[in-house]
């Protein structure tokens, strides 16, 4: 089984806001392969069990806030014995141009706090993760992260979605 956690923030005010780039993408995941999201209390997530191809997914939203992240996904990880290599981090990257995706592996936060809080709670970095161009970078980072997308940006993120997909396809059956 993989874990796919997608970073962003809980509340109204931060739906289509760069931020939840992550969200967006699980969402997508989620309509494409028939998964509902249901709140689990326990581990403070919207959960979502699903077959991607031929191989099982849990896909998670944390609700936690965007740097916390970690305090989500650990635990979920743990109680289902899922390890850091079988999990996939979906979020924004604001040093990327808006729509790019870059797939890496075992590679240091690079100024993200919400991967950094994972990287902190998994005591590893050797997971993989999906960054999202959402730049680049207009005005200072927090404004810019939390704004949200124009509808022609949207349009942009809409058709990158396709290649997180790709994304996930390629690490989940590279075995």
């Amino acid at each position: 089984m993989w874990l796919l956690v997608g970073l962003g923030n809980p509340g109204k005010e931060y739906e289509s806001t760069r931020h939840n780039a992550g969200w967006m993408a699980l969402d997508f995941l989620a309509r494409e392969i028939g998964a509902d999201w249901k709140k689990d209390k326990k581990f403070n997530a919207e959960i979502a069990d699903g077959v991607f191809g031929d191989t099982k997914i849990m896909m998670v939203k944390p609700q936690s806030f965007m740097n916390l992240s970690g305090e989500v996904a650990q635990p979920i990880a743990a109680y289902y014995k899922i390890e850091p290599d079988h999990i996939i981090v979906i979020h924004d990257d604001m040093d990327f141009d808006l729509g790019d995706v870059r797939m890496q592996f075992d590679r240091t936060a690079a100024g993200h706090n919400g991967v950094q809080n994972l990287i902190d709670r998994l005591s590893t970095k050797a997971f993989h993760r999906i960054r999202i161009g959402i730049g680049p970078k207009k005005i200072e980072a927090r404004d810019f992260v939390l704004a949200k997308f124009s509808k022609d940006e949207l349009k942009t993120m809409a058709e990158s979605i396709s290649t997180v997909l790709d994304a996930v396809d390629t690490i989940v059956h590279a075995e």
